[in-house]
Order: structure tokens, then sequence, then C-alpha cells
């Protein structure tokens, strides 16, 4: 979905809580609304199934927080994310995500989520974590928690993968879980042109020549499910 986007949301003050949700998977959606609404009264819980058309949703209403997945149809939640952050820096984003925490956290921590949450989380533990971004705090879960404190305590040179962008990134996941370029090209909407320069941009930035060793490197860094 293509549409323009204003720089300025209308302000209203409503005193109902409202939260954009972020999502392609209705049922998802369904769940984690009905999850809200109960917990935060009053509240709503309103929608968009890819990040465009949460944009536009954003430009035009007033919201005190977004809840935000990484994967999602054209540009992903990371893209996402930081024109949330440029634009509305004030507004918190709660990342939910099917990926474990090692695969994005720091990255969506460094680009200004206010806290990283896998969905196979807990009920209780979504309410928690958006009552604390609502409050202007920060959530980090307890494998978040892990994850950071073992990368302060480790003195280890930062690895290739962490050099690529958001873009990068995501088209090297995808290779490794054995995607061709054509399918990469349909599930981001690029040209198998684009996607073939960002292979081998990936390729250049960590030293590698080959579709399999980008394979087994992400195999063993844990960097696809």
């Amino acid at each position: 979905m293509t549409a323009a986007v204003l720089d300025e949301r209308p302000a209203s003050a409503t005193g109902t809580t409202r939260i954009l949700l972020v999502d392609d998977h209705p049922v998802v959606r369904q769940g984690i609304r009905q999850i809200l609404t109960e917990a935060l009264t009053p509240a709503q819980v309103d929608e968009s199934d890819d990040g465009e058309s949460a944009l536009v949703r954003l430009a035009g209403s007033e919201y005190d927080a977004v809840i935000l997945d990484i994967t999602l149809p054209g540009r992903s939640g990371l893209e996402i994310l930081r024109d949330i952050r440029h634009r509305w820096p004030d507004l918190p984003v709660l990342v939910l995500s099917m990926h474990p925490a090692e695969q994005f956290a720091r990255r969506v921590l460094d680009a200004g989520a206010a806290g990283y949450l896998t969905k196979d989380s807990a009920p209780a533990q979504l309410v928690k974590a958006i009552r604390l971004v609502l409050s202007g705090r920060r959530y980090l879960s307890p494998d978040l928690i892990e994850e950071l404190v073992v990368g302060e305590r480790t003195t280890r040179p930062a690895r290739p993968h962490e050099a690529l962008s958001d873009r990068e990134y995501q088209v090297l996941r995808m290779i490794a879980s054995g995607k061709t370029v054509s399918q990469i090209a349909a599930a981001l909407s690029l040209s198998v042109k684009t996607v073939s320069t960002y292979r081998v941009r990936v390729l250049e930035k960590m030293g590698m020549h080959s579709t399999a060793e980008l394979m087994r490197y992400a195999i063993e860094n844990r960097l696809v499910d």
C-alpha cells in the first residue's frame, strides 16, 4: 500500500488509551486486541496489516503506543520503526515478534524501540510490557536481559552481520532460510535485480563468496529460526 504520509498528527484527548497494532496476521491481531481491551480500560486498539498503512493511521490520529511486528509485507517492521522514531520521537513502540531475542532485539532497541517481546510470551507479559511503555519506561523480558548482559560481559569483536543494514540483514536471513532470489523479491515487493544487488552487498560486507557460506554462518550464529 502506498500513500502520502504527513509529518504531524492532529492531537485529540479522549481519555481512552489508544494503541495501534501493526501485524499482518488477522488471528494474531484479534487475540492481542482482546487481551489489551480486557486489561486496559478504557482502551481502543486500531489495526494495520502493513507498515505503510500504519504510517497513514499515525499521521491522521493520536496514539499512545504502537505494537509493531518485524515481519511485514513490503517494508519491514525495522524500517517502519525508524520512520516512527524520526517522525514521532515521543511515541513508544513495543516490538512483538516471532523471532527470538538474539536475532533482532539489539537491532530494534538500537533503532529506538521501547521494548521487545516474543509472540510466545504469556498474555500477562504483554500487558505488563504495554503498561510499562505507556508509562514512559522500557520493557526488557528475562530473555532479552540475559542477551544484553551476555553481550556486555563479552569482549568479542563485532560479528560480520552486525555491520549490515536492516534490509541487508533481512535479505541475509531469507537467503539463509533457503529462499531463492525470486521468492525474496516477491516477499519484499522488490525486483529480482534489487535483491541480487543486496545479496552481493551482503557477501562483500561479510567477506564471503557463496550462498552456502552465508547459510552456514547464519545457522552457526543462530540468525534463522
